[in-house]
């Protein structure tokens, strides 16, 4: 659907190659040929906590800036627990029903990378090689190891895949996955005594040893967290997976040796063996490669406030497929959509808010259009 609708834009070559990944290209108004090669990226895919399936989108006109309550599911979006909504009064809101997610992330990012061109076409904006690039996997880490940087062809982008318009980010988490393989012993609990290991409380004891004011729900900014994800378990066998945060490498490296020390303590209590942990490396934070290329942030700094929106560096919270682009030479730092309360039903965007977006990467596009 969208390869299709890319060409209707006027971008004859999109693509879906065998990964599910769409390749675009707008090629450079006459004469700006040797202007930057600019990229834009964003994803399909939405998380599977929560179902994206058949969302039926709810639109809240002329705000009132009071808690939105959803038709279906109990849920209610409050002032208090969102306090950016006093900020949106009069927009047009846009919920799900409460039964699903409403997919803001990130097909709002798409939508808004969609719209710009679109924009730059009909009013005949000067450009550079604008290169567009979107992704079927992000959610689970793992499509963009797919991706073809040379085919994808930009000197620098831009990933549309934060939260409130003006959102500029490029510090993002290090982030690493960790499983707990738990193995009891099952023996008929009535002969129990010194021989039953349970594998479910030995589950329930590791977790216990994770600092409890390091998860998600009591850090903010630049603190890291331990995110229990998934646990499945039986007497005989269970399992804890982790995701593992945080954005100073120092810390993010104790975090993982900390769990290293728990798989050790509760070996040493159970019996060799009780206990495999498995650590894997999922992505580094590219501030770094950013810092290099401030004129990326500077850019953005003026595009939002060309068009109204006071611009504000964030640190990510979380990773984005720019953090492999980074890795690959290609400077590709983030922005906000103008989406709020990603990865549930709560989720909500402002129509306001999309256009703000759309046009900041519409100034975007018109300043690297005078760089070579």
């Amino acid at each position: 659907m969208l390869a299709t609708e890319l060409k209707e834009l006027g971008l004859t070559d999109a693509a879906i190659d065998e990964s599910g990944i769409v390749y675009a290209h707008l090629e450079a108004t006459d004469g700006y040929e040797n202007s930057v090669k600019l990229g834009f990226i964003a994803h399909m895919d939405t998380v599977e906590e929560v179902t994206g399936n058949e969302i039926n989108p709810v639109f809240h006109e002329n705000y009132d800036g009071t808690d939105i309550h959803l038709p279906y599911g109990n849920n209610c979006i409050t002032v208090k627990d969102f306090p950016h909504l006093q900020d949106m009064k009069g927009r047009t809101i846009i919920t799900s029903d409460g039964t699903t997610l409403l997919g803001v992330d990130d097909k709002a990012g798409i939508a808004e990378i969609m719209t710009m061109l679109e924009i730059v076409q009909k009013h005949q904006i000067p450009h550079g090689m604008l290169c567009v690039a979107f992704t079927p996997d992000e959610e689970i880490g793992t499509g963009i190891f797919q991706f073809d940087i040379q085919r994808f062809g930009a000197q620098y982008a831009y990933s549309l895949d934060g939260g409130a318009e003006g959102e500029i980010e490029y510090e993002n988490f290090n982030g690493s996955k960790a499983i707990f393989d738990i193995h009891g012993v099952s023996v008929h609990p009535g002969a129990g005594k010194n021989k039953l290991h349970n594998a479910n409380l030995i589950a329930m004891e590791i977790n216990a040893a994770i600092p409890l004011e390091d998860i998600p729900f009591a850090t903010e900014e630049y603190e890291g967290f331990y995110h229990l994800v998934n646990m499945n378990g039986s007497v005989e066998h269970a399992t804890l997976e982790y995701t593992i945060r945080d954005h100073n490498q120092e810390y993010f490296e104790f975090r993982q040796e900390l769990l290293r020390h728990i798989e050790k303590r509760i070996n040493e209590k159970w019996g060799d063996s009780t206990v495999e942990l498995k650590i894997t490396k999922q992505y580094p934070n590219v501030a770094g490669i950013i810092e290099k290329e401030k004129h990326l942030i500077e850019i953005a700094n003026q595009a939002c406030e060309k068009v109204g929106v006071k611009p504000r560096i964030v640190p990510i919270r979380g990773g984005t497929d720019a953090c492999y682009l980074c890795l690959n030479h290609v400077p590709c730092p983030n922005l906000g959509t103008g989406g709020f309360a990603y990865h549930g039903p709560l989720e909500h965007t402002s129509i306001e808010g999309m256009d703000y977006v759309t046009e900041i990467i519409v100034e975007i596009v018109k300043k690297y259009s005078m760089m070579q």
